[in-house]
């Protein structure tokens, strides 16, 4: 076991638990920061020590960095639920980890973020996240902002529009991607443990078209491709529709994931896991 020890929050989410499963395998004393300790036992994993703790909540984290030597977090949320807003996860839940990082004295804190947030703070998403890039930037602390492109997961959904029987694409399919799996992306959050990069982007192995990520989809699944192609205009015109009808908290998420499919989103290349592997695994599913 390597003498340096890890505090991980955000340890039950998709991330999460791959960098909770990687600490273990590379023998990192690590502690967890949850809300719900059962669910991280549910997921079959382990660690040295669980704080449970609500991370918006100030007062609960109070000491959770003490002998801590680095951070990492994937605190964050795709979903506006419950009355909790970007800005209260994203960046006011960070931003309270982090100053319990300074307290402690912590070396380093490695904060994953997301491909383009930088570019992107028009969205509400980025804009919280990459606030809080902004706080960790001058908090005097050493910091690692790792920049993902799209996870697996985040895939899934053309999956399911394949097992229906027909995918529906914005423009004419042709924009690439690199989505990474999260045991890929874990890899990586460790490995700045040690690197001196203070910015990381990266993506997966494969760069992919649209297209090319619903005809995989298809394979998979053994049927005919069938591809609905929508005009770009048409997407622009529910974006715009969909912000005066719907309130901030639920057009967060459409905001993201429209703005995102209408662009490239290209990253340094790295990984063994494939987007038709991640396919195959769902289709095993009950």
């Amino acid at each position: 076991m390597t003498t340096t020890t890890i505090l991980l929050a955000g340890a039950t989410g998709y991330l999460g638990s791959h960098i909770a499963k990687e600490l273990l395998a590379q023998n990192y004393k690590s502690t967890v920061l949850v809300r719900n300790p059962k669910k991280f036992e549910q997921l079959g994993l382990h660690t040295t020590k669980i704080i449970t703790a609500q991370i918006t909540k100030p007062q609960d984290l109070e000491g959770c960095c003490e002998g801590i030597d680095i951070v990492i977090s994937t605190v964050g949320i795709t979903k506006q639920r419950d009355g909790v807003s970007y800005i209260d996860v994203d960046y006011q839940a960070n931003l309270n980890l982090l100053e319990e990082a300074k307290k402690s004295a912590v070396k380093k804190f490695i904060y994953v973020s997301a491909l383009n947030g930088d570019k992107l703070r028009n969205l509400q998403i980025f804009a919280a996240k990459e606030k809080f890039v902004d706080q960790l930037k001058s908090s005097g602390l050493d910091y690692c902002v790792v920049r993902p492109n799209g996870f697996f997961s985040d895939l899934s959904e053309v999956y399911n529009m394949a097992k229906k029987g027909r995918v529906y694409l914005f423009g004419d399919g042709q924009l690439k991607a690199n989505p990474i799996h999260g045991e890929d992306l874990a890899k990586v959050c460790i490995e700045a443990i040690e690197q001196q990069q203070q910015e990381i982007n990266i993506g997966g192995p494969e760069i992919l078209t649209q297209t090319e990520i619903a005809q995989i989809a298809f394979k998979v699944l053994g049927k005919t491709p069938k591809i609905t192609y929508i005009p770009n205009w048409a997407r622009k015109l529910l974006l715009k529709l969909s912000k005066v009808f719907l309130s901030a908290q639920r057009f967060g998420p459409i905001e993201f994931f429209m703005t995102v499919l209408s662009m490239e989103m290209i990253a340094p290349t790295t990984g063994e896991h494939t987007l038709e592997q991640h396919f195959e695994e769902l289709n095993k599913l009950p």
